[in-house]
């Protein structure tokens, strides 16, 4: 057994750093409600500079970041073109339905990734019987499609198809730290082509809680009063965005460490017999392992490696999933391929 916890199940499980916790300690705060705040000043202006946006938004979650550019940018009884497998549609409680009113079209995409030729075969007429598109919606890395990346022309076809139908364009940038680490593409080239963007600060960046929203003035006007109207208005909350800004300047550069580490974990992975792992579209922190040839459940692989000091969840009855983060070194992943070799090899 490893001598310590080898925690792989999410990048979402990281502890702020010790140099995070000096940040947050000598934080400047202030009421946010009255914008008042100027460490969350300070990260939001980062943010909407480094998307190439005119204002950005702190808020709790992810989760509130995507509901609340849904929630500013369509009407009640909208339709909403997003992936099959995306976080708004499999991982949000029915969210859009519940808050804004509107419904999810999904597209079953390839890796994550659909086309502006899906989406057109699917626009509904003009007519009383359909719901009008309102959104179209993308997300960057794919979750569920291990960490995939979209092609930024893929992405920009899209845009103007939205353009073209009088639709908003959202980007769901939980992971886009990595999509840029990963492919060297800045955040604002992708960002370029959404109306509004979301991105996390608790996943790769490690920071302990937040994400934020980003969008021209007037959207993020509205989205303030989402905010506050959805619960997400926050006072002194200057402590944990400090966490968010030391994260932003100084944790994006390393993501592609968790990159180095997820490669060489598949790598090993796919050494053992009857383990399969897609290597040719790896592309950042989240490695997608299907055990269906070795006949084994992913439920059950996750309790037998657990008892092992290995932790790690499962996405489908034959797949389990990894996720390299802030937290692990070169000798966690060693240990884990040691460790998987000695049980399944």
């Amino acid at each position: 057994m490893s001598s310590r916890l080898i925690d792989l199940r999410s990048d979402t499980v990281t502890k702020p750093t010790p140099e995070m916790r000096k940040a947050m300690y000598e934080a400047e705060v202030g009421d946010d409600v009255f914008a008042e705040d100027p460490t969350i000043r300070a990260l939001e202006e980062e943010v909407a500079s480094l998307l190439g946006k005119e204002a950005a938004l702190y808020v709790p979650s992810g989760t509130m970041a995507n509901q609340i550019a849904i929630n500013v940018q369509t009407k009640s009884g909208d339709e909403i073109f997003c992936e099959a497998g995306a976080h708004i549609f499999n991982y949000e409680s029915g969210a859009p339905a519940f808050l804004s009113h509107v419904q999810l079209h999904p597209i079953e995409g390839i890796r994550g990734v659909f086309t502006r030729e899906q989406v057109e075969e699917r626009l509904r007429p003009d007519n009383d019987h359909f719901p009008p598109g309102g959104m179209i919606e993308i997300e960057n890395t794919h979750n569920r499609s291990g960490g995939n990346i979209w092609q930024l022309s893929e992405v920009r076809r899209l845009f103007e198809l939205s353009r073209e139908q009088n639709m908003a364009m959202h980007l769901d940038g939980a992971r886009l730290w990595n999509a840029a680490a990963a492919s060297g593409t800045p955040e604002k080239d992708w960002a370029q082509y959404a109306d509004s963007v979301s991105v996390c600060f608790s996943k790769g960046l490690g920071a302990p809680v937040g994400s934020a929203i980003t969008g021209s003035k007037e959207f993020i006007v509205e989205a303030h009063r989402a905010r506050k109207r959805f619960g997400g208005g926050m006072r002194q909350a200057g402590i944990i965005a400090a966490g968010a800004l030391y994260a932003v300047k100084n944790h994006r550069k390393r993501l592609v460490d968790d990159h180095h580490r997820a490669k060489t974990l598949a790598e090993g992975l796919v050494e053992i017999d009857g383990f399969s792992v897609d290597l040719d579209h790896l592309s950042s922190n989240i490695i997608i392992l299907d055990i269906a040839e070795r006949g084994l459940e992913a439920a059950r692989f996750a309790e037998t490696v657990s008892g092992e000091g290995i932790l790690v969840t499962f996405a489908g009855r034959s797949k389990v999933r990894f996720v390299t983060h802030l937290g692990l070194d070169d000798k966690d992943i060693q240990d884990t391929i040691t460790i998987l070799r000695r049980l399944y090899g």
